[in-house]
């Protein structure tokens, strides 16, 4: 390396996010002369209820070179299709936000435009019918893209669900194989250089010290080393996402194996219910204004499907972000950069996509500052457009039950979110904005789910003649119903491919106290 370079790395949590830092640069650096050293502390454990995650995560796992099948039954994870919404846009109703696309793009524009038209001249199909991922994950199947290109086979877009404490043992071999060292222990003191600040060395409860070029803080909610030591400052949400607790409780399954995950809307919030191989992961967000710890502990153990398998844990949270999530030569990465509730199952590609952006503008030794701007302003958009696809959850309801849904109805919202509402509402325009989480099938999903629909459908639509449409509309709709069929069941492709060796329901994976960077109600 470069005289400049930087070649010693202190990460400070491990948990996932700590992990998945050590496992990427582990890998990006092998063979170099990179020292990683990882700090954490096994008298601090963690819930493991169950992780959802986004199909980006593939792309971390390919990185890594690891194998999907042996990635699957070590974590005892199945595969996920998308999420299924209960009772948001009001209670009774029911949408589903598929990982893929709805029918066939025409003319040069969406297909859902299309849909609009007919659905404006009386036809009553739903926009899941042209949608294989739900087609699929309501009757339970599942398969891997097949086909060739013209095949909705062919499109398939998958993620997992997993137990992110098993996740995080995987890629701790994974990272200690390619020579990453732990070190057991808790960090007492932090050490800054007198004349800038930076972080030069932590300090062990032992009295040993570790000295490094860059710091990873992976210390979860507390922040250790962006909040405690450099007083980062910190950007609360709550007046747009207002629940700031949640309690969560793994159970036992009783029904199939279902390839998705489901959210349902609650008196003061909403609810999860993660499928793993060897249970289910279930957990209440709610407002703590709104409810009271008791009345939410009852309503999530009244809603478990089956026993109960561990003590239900109660935690607290401030929805928001650091105001640099990079500052000096400390990086934030998990919950210690900020934490944005897990209704769109977003909080593992946050860290994924820290870890590749860090990667992208990786630090000389003389720590440039328009580095650290690029890398700060990169992920404050990425924070804030996933908080406005959260809040629109919450804006576009019907709901009136309760105090907390009177609220989140009338409150006021960011000008992005509103400028895309707007666009909608007109012509049902969905425009993709740069570094952007979620694309047009994500935004249509959740607005046209929760009741939003157009003035107006886009006037290219009317090129073709209303029966052509329709016979078009109706053909789309047979190849995705029939290509469903034809898929494995979701429970029978797991175990033919990638079933777990051992159920660990009662092992070490459910434990009593959070970690440092625990996050149990994580999707």
């Amino acid at each position: 390396m470069p005289a400049n370079s930087i070649d010693r790395i202190v990460i400070v949590g491990g948990g996932t996010a700590g992990w998945m830092t050590a496992a990427a640069l582990s890998n990006i650096f092998r063979g170099s002369n990179m020292q990683i050293d990882l700090i954490e502390s096994e008298e601090i454990g963690t819930v493991g209820v169950g992780e959802a995650t986004i199909p980006e995560i593939m792309k971390f796992n390919g990185l890594l070179g690891i194998d999907e099948n042996e990635f699957m039954r070590a974590t005892q994870a199945t595969f996920k299709l998308g999420i299924e919404f209960h009772d948001w846009h009001k209670p009774g109703q029911r949408y589903f936000h598929p990982f893929g696309v709805y029918g066939l793009d025409m003319e040069g524009i969406s297909f859902h435009h299309f849909w609009l038209r007919a659905r404006a001249a009386g036809d009553t199909s739903a926009l899941e019918d042209y949608c294989l991922a739900w087609q699929a994950a309501k009757n339970g199947r599942f398969s891997k893209p097949s086909g060739p290109p013209n095949s909705p086979l062919s499109g398939i877009r998958y993620a997992y669900h997993f137990d992110a404490l098993l996740y995080a043992r995987f890629l701790r071999q994974y990272a200690e194989k390619l020579g990453v060292r732990r070190t057991e222990g808790k960090v007492v003191s932090v050490q800054q250089r007198s004349d800038d600040g930076f972080i030069e060395s932590v300090q062990l409860e032992n009295g040993d010290k570790k000295e490094a070029q860059l710091f990873i803080d992976c210390t979860g909610f507390f922040g250790l080393l962006i909040e405690k030591t450099l007083e980062s400052g910190y950007e609360d949400w709550s007046h747009w996402l207002p629940c700031d607790s949640a309690i969560a409780a793994p159970c036992e399954r009783t029904g199939n194996l279902t390839p998705y995950t489901r959210s349902t809307a609650r008196k003061a919030g909403w609810q999860w219910r993660i499928p793993l191989q060897h249970r289910v992961g279930n957990g209440y967000v709610y407002a703590s204004q709104y409810t009271s710890d008791e009345e939410a502990r009852q309503t999530l153990v009244d809603n478990l499907e089956g026993p109960v398998l561990a003590e239900p844990r109660q935690l607290r949270f401030t929805t928001g972000k650091r105001r640099e999530i990079w500052k000096k030569n400390c990086i934030a990465i998990g919950l210690s950069s900020g934490f944005l509730e897990p209704l769109e199952s977003t909080s593992i590609h946050l860290i994924q996509s820290a870890i590749s952006k860090l990667i992208s503008l990786f630090p000389t030794g003389n720590f440039n500052p328009v580095d650290r701007q690029k890398f700060n302003q990169l992920i404050d958009q990425e924070f804030e457009t996933v908080r406005d696809f959260l809040i629109l959850h919450y804006k576009a309801t019907e709901r009136s039950d309760s105090e907390f849904w009177n609220y989140v109805r009338a409150m006021e919202i960011p000008e992005f979110l509103s400028q895309k509402l707007k666009l909608f509402e007109e012509a049902g325009r969905i425009f993709r904005d740069e570094n952007e989480i979620f694309a047009e099938p994500s935004w249509l999903a959740v607005l046209t789910g929760q009741g939003v629909f157009p003035a107006q459908y886009h006037p290219i639509a009317d090129v073709i003649s209303p029966e052509e449409t329709m016979q078009r509309l109706h053909a789309i709709k047979d190849v995705i119903g029939r290509a469903s069929a034809s898929l494995p069941m979701h429970e029978d492709f797991i175990a033919e491919n990638c079933k777990a060796q051992s159920d660990p329901k009662n092992q070490s994976s459910i434990r009593t106290e959070p970690a440092a960077d625990a996050d149990p109600f994580k999707l």
